[in-house]
């Protein structure tokens, strides 16, 4: 698509982001977009035209993370754990369309999230280490699962310093109670409201033993001690 007519068409696109972390409300989108998905800085569409790619959209306030996450996308180049990006416009990313489920789907849907998934993810942390970047804000809404392995789709943190723990802290959830629920439908609320609460628990003394078990408990998934 000619980029001038694909400038028009993203300005078009009419959503409004929050200081608090909240996912964008969207308004309006030119019906020759298809929305793809949504963040708390962008939104993701495809046009009806060009199935195999997606654009990112950023508001307005935040067009400095799309400039960190195309300076990360240039750095990592060629690798089966990202998206390939294409082009930067003014306010979006040119990026490949990424099929699967995300995480957070698998849980919902019941589907089996296999050992190489994870595995997928700690080796392209690892990757992203040994180019100098921080490979942080990996969450179960940014890991798409393709034919069983992983793919990675929001890099837009990488240049900040700090862990915020959530990945380390999936992965021992992971080895520790997703046995337990291994192809069960998990409620959307209930996913919600386990997140809620591992956001007001977490710090320093958190124990991801300690709050699954709580969980595992309640819900009559292990017998309490």
């Amino acid at each position: 698509m000619d980029q001038q007519k694909l400038e028009l068409l993203i300005k078009q696109i009419d959503f409004h982001s929050y200081s608090d972390n909240r996912i964008v409300t969207i308004r309006s989108i030119p019906s020759e977009l298809e929305l793809i998905g949504k963040g708390t800085d962008a939104v993701v569409v495809r046009h009806l035209d060009q199935p195999h790619m997606v654009y990112k959209v950023y508001s307005p306030e935040r067009i400095e993370k799309l400039e960190n996450e195309y300076a990360v996308y240039r750095q990592l180049g060629d690798s089966p754990y990202f998206c390939v990006c294409y082009s930067k416009g003014s306010r979006f990313l040119s990026l490949s369309y990424e099929e699967g489920p995300t995480l957070y789907e698998c849980l919902e849907q019941g589907i089996e999230i296999p050992d190489q998934v994870i595995a997928d993810v700690e080796q392209a942390r690892s990757y992203v280490r040994s180019l100098g970047l921080n490979p942080r804000d990996i969450h179960l809404k940014n890991v798409i699962m393709q034919d069983g392995h992983a793919k990675i789709l929001d890099v837009s943190e990488y240049i900040y310093p700090g862990d915020d723990g959530r990945w380390n802290h999936l992965v021992q959830a992971y080895d520790l109670f997703y046995p337990l629920i291994k192809g069960k439908k998990i409620p959307i609320w209930l996913i919600e409201w386990i997140k809620k609460s591992y956001y007001k628990q977490v710090g320093e003394t958190f124990s991801v033993m300690e709050f699954g078990k709580r969980f595992a408990q309640l819900f009559g998934l292990v017998k309490p001690d």
